[in-house]
This record gives structure tokens, sequence and C-alpha cells, in this order.
């Protein structure tokens, strides 16, 4: 394993019965990095999360966290990384306050009264520290479940889906307190499907049906498909969607409110085919910048076509 990485994973795989749910997985996150994962519901993102952190034992394969080998230190990799699952899994019941005290003792922290007052100080608590976590509305039961996390002071934060259901302006908040914790030096292994969020991320990686498709920056995932796309403007979109299937050039249709956006990778045929069709009607098209979600969408598709291929 290479060394300076926060997490270095090769060539993991896990099946749960007939399911393949992680295929052949490799994964470097550098330190200090935001690193966002993505993939679409079952592609394999939290059980990859779960190998990561020793919650789990992969069928094969070999790796690193925190420079902890995932297969045998697995109480110290849970020890020094904050894990925020999907489901809100604190204790509704009990206060802000009494909660994270009771993370706290889990951990055997010593003078937890302190260690509390910071954790509630550092994220903006303090003045609904003693309101109950059920009573919480869903930004600010994120702030107490990173609260919790933060509490061991982590090196490696392993987010899943921390802003699924949050309010945009929670969202935003949530993700300055990212870069704040990242500048510090501190790793975030972070899943969304926002695309807002994935290109605000250093590197990325997209997996589907448990493989890994592609990763890197933004902005090299996006060069390395080389999609050319139009964005189309006007009404009835949806028909016109469909009389640009399997046209000459056209890889790809996707509706976009009150725009579509056209892409493929034959750039002229493309921009042919677009102004045939368009021609004497009262659309207008536009050539844009192709992004991450065109990309995601494509690959999905590609992915798709690929594994039906092979069946």
């Amino acid at each position: 394993m290479s060394e300076g990485y926060a997490i270095d994973i090769s060539g993991l795989n896990k099946s749960f019965g007939d399911k393949h749910a992680v295929n052949d997985v490799s994964i470097q996150v550098e330190q200090g990095e935001i690193f966002g994962f993505l993939g679409p519901n079952g592609s394999g993102k939290t059980t990859t999360i779960r190998l990561m952190c020793g919650l789990l034992v992969p069928d094969s394969g070999s790796g690193t966290c925190l420079g902890y080998d995932i297969l045998r230190d697995s109480e110290q990799i849970k020890r020094h990384v904050g894990y925020m699952t999907q489901k809100f899994s604190y204790w509704e019941d009990l206060t802000i306050r009494e909660n994270l005290d009771f993370v706290a003792r889990m951990y055997e922290m010593p003078n937890r009264p302190e260690v509390v007052e910071r954790a509630l100080e550092g994220l903006g608590l303090t003045k609904q520290a003693d309101q109950l976590a059920g009573s919480l509305s869903g930004g600010w039961k994120q702030r107490l479940a990173l609260a919790s996390c933060m509490l061991p002071n982590p090196k490696l934060l392993l987010l899943d889906e921390p802003t699924a259901g949050v309010d945009p302006g929670a969202r935003r908040d949530f993700w300055e307190e990212l870069f704040r914790l990242s500048a510090q030096g501190i790793s975030i292994l972070v899943t969304t499907h926002y695309m807002d969020e994935a290109e605000r991320c250093h590197k990325l990686a997209y997996i589907a049906e448990g493989r890994l498709l592609t990763q890197g920056t933004p902005s090299e995932i996006i060069s390395s498909q080389g999609l050319n796309t139009w964005a189309i403007y006007g009404e009835n979109l949806a028909d016109l969607s469909g009389k640009l299937q399997n046209q000459p050039g056209v890889e790809q249709t996707v509706l976009f409110g009150t725009m579509i956006h056209v892409s493929g990778k034959n750039g002229e045929m493309l921009e042919s085919t677009l102004r045939t069709v368009t021609s004497g009607t009262a659309f207008r098209m536009e050539k844009m910048a192709t992004g991450l979600e065109d990309v995601f969408i494509y690959m999905m598709k590609q992915s798709s076509k690929n594994s039906g291929a092979k069946t």
C-alpha cells in the first residue's frame, strides 16, 4: 500500500448470496481531501464504506484506513474514524447534550463535560443543547450527528448521504463546515446524490452495480468521456426528445425543466442533426459545457448496456 493516504483500498470484493455488491473496487483518498463517492441507490456505496472502516470483512482485496489494515485492525479504525450513517441513529428521547455525553462515554473519553461543551460550541449547538433530539429539524439533526462524529477527534470522516432530506440552506452550511474541517487536515469521504455537492469535492468516484466506473477530479471525469452537449429551449421538449432518439450523433437526451440537454461524442454529426431537426421551428439551440450530471447519466446508461450484453 502507498503511504500518505487516508484511505488506500485495492481490489475489494464483497458478495451477499448471488449479489456481487462490491466488485474489484480500488480507491485512494489523500489526507485533507474531500472525496465524493457517487452512484445510484443499491450501487454498493454503503457496503464499500463499511468495508473501509472494518464494519464488514471483504471476501477478497486489501487496504488501509489511516494506516491501519482493514483486515487486521478494525478496532483501531473504529476508534479513529467518524462514521455518519444515512439514517439518523441517535437517541430521540435524549437531549443534544445527553446524546453527545453518551457517545463520549462509549469512547471512554476523559473530561467528558469539557469535551461535550467543545463539541457543542464547535458546531453552534450550545443554544439547542437541552433540546430533545427527536424535536430537531433535519439540519439540526445533521449537526448533532456531525458533532458526535467529531468527538474522538478523528482524522477521517465517512459521511453516507449526510444531506439527504435537508433544506438547501442547511446543506450549504454543512458544506462550509466540511471545508473548514478539510482545511484542518481532516480527510472526508462523502456520498451524495446532489450534483452541486459533487462539484465541490476535490475528487470523485462513481460506482454502479458494484463496479467503479471512474474516479478523478470533476474536470478530469467530464473530459474523459469526450461528450459534446447542446441545450435546446422551447415547448413540447418531451416530443422533441422522442424525435431525437437514435438520430445520427445523438447518444443522450435529458430533460431539465425548460430545456433539454443533448449529448454525443461526434460533435460535428451531433450539431448537424440538431440543426436539421430544429430548422424552421421555434426551438433555440445553444452549445454548452458538458456537466457532471450529463456525464454520470451517460456512464450509467453505458454501464447498463454493458451489463445487459453480458447476461
